[in-house]
């Protein structure tokens, strides 16, 4: 057995440590979410925290760690007899991100349960985690339906297996910890509420401490077991003081005084629901039990905000996370000590009326007479090369936008975008399986054996069933694309209120992308090439940062960015063959720079055309004057356009049928 990295050895990384201990202490704070770049010891802090954990009795033979004071009456290995344990250390318990449904919640043997009418239960993932740990690395690329799973067992305390009317239920209560890297792609909302706290980590940018990590990394490869029995002094200490604040934790006074904080801090951030004022309240309750105190002071309410709100008060996916916390201060003092004897109704108009949120800032254009200049786009674009580079513009509002679809039907991965083949969804149809059993057809089993009952020798009322038999429900749901963006960030685009309207319209798509779990790739082209600004990744609100700081000016190199597009396409291909494409080109269809531009444009736009990937052109031209150079192009791709003004109005529909139809020509 591998020797776990010593919790007390961790260097730094405070309030990691804190949520951690926070929820040993109190388990009913609701587990922690990590967020952070890689290599900052989130999972080596997660992996250590089961040694700190009280040990766990459990009755003897039990698969689900029944509580042998009170046994779970409907545990599958039960009934028990209430009566003497046997005491286990805590599970840790990790879930992979490309586990099946079945691992997580358990399986039952259909085949016995058909034949015999048995219940064949094997345990799953959830029974493991039951009164322990469950941990989830990078927790943000879990598939849909076992967030959905997870969610459900969190909420309920219990998995229910169910297959064509035989089920099993299981008690499952469990600490929920993830962590994530947030340039790999958001979490979904539902799942982020789950969590009690998060915290963000990063590396340290001082030497000294960077030293440090590096010389107890070191050691403790050069042996574990040495470098363990360094720290077990100090381990034993913290997980002393962990118990020695679990039996505090009840004495704990939550006084009127430390809600009503609680209560206007959730109001002032203006967070969804009242499961932030639980969980502030939980912690705070838990942060005096361990500071050893039975009274919840002002400081343990704002260390519990810190803990409990950044990851509720995001509005969107791309807001940043994190709390004001002027505006925190500003809400404690005013009711600090308040007992409930004043006024019931605080003004809310209060500290967070006026000042609480940052104001926009007005960039770098200040007063905007450059950004109202428009030589840098009509009348720029017939320039030399070196026409003048435009600094980065705002985008515009974004507005909610209709699904564009791949046509046909596809195998990716599970999301909310084109029709697929997948696990979850409408039963269309019935299969033999392939590996394991996992969705029964029912009726097409039973058809599958009624003919061979009497040559199998059936005498009783249950049908006789083969493996042969055994029929998988096939199921249409959706998947997740990559939607590949194509901007066109050359001077023709760099008249300030065009590019802020584009940047807006990109915006919007992302955020569409970003609801329907699909990977997104961001292609720039200007001045004499094109840059991939962005690889396809699950970070919309990554794309969105880079899209924030896009610069415009010089040539249109179109044919260099459709080029570009194509490699990054082809790569993608070999890395995730199963996810389709669609490509989002937003430019005004100018091709300018190099000999014959707008004949290479063309034939680089063929390619697409050739390859059946679905595309469609976000025409950009304004104007009195339109060439309609961007339809052209549309129809180079095989694919269809729309202006920026059709692209928020609800004739999208009618596009989505035109790209479909205009795919289904070209392939």
């Amino acid at each position: 057995m591998t020797t776990p990295f010593p919790f007390t050895a961790v260097v730094g990384q405070d309030d990691l440590r804190l949520a951690l201990l926070l929820n040993a202490v109190s388990p009913a704070v609701g587990g922690v979410l990590v967020r952070g770049e890689k290599g900052t010891a989130k999972s080596t802090a997660v992996r250590a925290l089961s040694a700190l954990l009280p040990e766990v009795a459990v009755v003897p033979g039990c698969r689900f760690s029944c509580d042998p004071a009170a046994p779970d009456p409907s545990c599958p290995d039960g009934p028990h007899e209430p009566g003497a344990g046997t005491a286990r250390p805590a599970r840790m318990v990790e879930l992979p991100v490309g586990a099946s449904e079945d691992r997580l919640v358990g399986a039952l043997d259909i085949e016995r349960a058909l034949a015999e009418g048995v219940k064949a239960f094997e345990p799953g993932l959830l029974a493991d985690a039951h009164r322990g740990i469950l941990y989830v690395d990078e927790v943000n690329l879990l598939h849909d339906h076992l967030v959905d799973l997870l969610l459900d067992a969190a909420a309920m305390g219990a998995s229910y297996v169910e297959r064509e009317g035989v089920s099993v239920r299981h008690a499952a209560r469990f600490l929920l910890v993830g962590t994530m890297n947030p340039e790999e792609g958001e979490l979904r909302p539902q799942l982020l509420d789950r969590f009690g706290l998060t915290v963000e980590v990063a590396a340290s940018r001082e030497p000294e401490q960077r030293v440090e990590v590096v010389r107890r990394r070191l050691a403790y490869d050069d042996d574990p077991a040495g470098f363990a029995a360094r720290w077990a002094e100090e381990e034993a200490a913290v997980r002393q003081r962990v118990v020695a604040a679990r039996e505090l934790l009840p004495q704990v006074r939550l006084g009127d005084g430390a809600l009503r904080q609680i209560a206007a801090t959730c109001a002032a951030f203006e967070v969804d629901g009242m499961r932030a004022d639980i969980v502030m309240a939980r912690t705070a309750t838990a942060l005096a039990a361990w500071a050893g105190r039975t009274d919840v002071l002002a400081e343990d309410v704002r260390q519990a905000a810190l803990l409990a709100l950044p990851h509720r008060r995001r509005r969107n996916p791309f807001d940043a996370p994190g709390l004001d916390e002027d505006k925190l201060d500003d809400t404690l003092e005013q009711f600090a000590g308040d007992d409930g004897s004043g006024d019931d109704d605080p003004d809310p108009d209060g500290p967070g009326g006026g000042g609480g949120q940052p104001q926009p800032d007005s960039g770098p254009e200040g007063g905007g007479d450059a950004a109202a200049r428009p030589e840098a786009g009509e009348g720029g674009e017939p320039q030399a090369s070196g026409a003048r580079e435009q600094s980065a513009v705002r985008a515009a509002e974004p507005f909610r936008t209709k699904v564009l679809s791949v046509p046909g039907i596809g195998e990716g991965a599970s999301g909310r975008r084109s029709r697929a083949r997948t696990e979850h969804g409408r039963t269309t149809g019935a299969r033999r399986p392939r590996g394991a059993l996992t969705k029964l057809h029912l009726a097409a089993t039973v058809q599958a054996a009624a003919p061979h009952q009497r040559a199998r020798g059936r005498s009783g009322p249950g049908l006789v069933i083969r493996r042969d038999d055994l029929r998988q429900a096939a199921r249409e749901g959706r998947e997740g694309n990559l939607v590949l963006f194509v901007v066109d960030a050359s001077g023709s685009m760099a008249a300030r209120q065009r590019m802020s309207a584009v940047k807006g319209a990109v915006l919007s798509l992302l955020l569409d992308a970003y609801q329907r779990r699909d990977k997104v790739g961001l292609v720039t082209f200007r001045g004499s090439g094109a840059d991939v600004a962005l690889p396809p990744t699950s970070s919309v609100d990554a794309a969105a940062a880079r899209l924030e700081s896009l610069p415009t000016g010089g040539r249109t190199p179109l044919a260099a960015g459709l080029l570009k597009a194509h490699e990054v396409l082809r790569v993608e291909r070999l890395r995730d063959p199963a996810r389709r494409a669609l490509v989002v080109v937003v430019t005004d269809g100018r091709a300018t720079g190099g000999p014959e531009p707008v004949a290479l444009a063309g034939r680089a736009a063929r390619l697409f055309a050739a390859d059946g990937v679905a595309s469609v052109v976000v025409d950009c031209e304004s104007g009195p004057v339109r060439l309609g150079l961007a339809g052209q192009l549309a129809g180079e791709l095989g694919g269809t356009a729309v202006t920026l003004d059709e692209l928020r109005a609800d004739s999208i529909a009618g596009l989505v049928r035109d790209v479909q139809g205009t795919s289904r020509r070209a392939a």
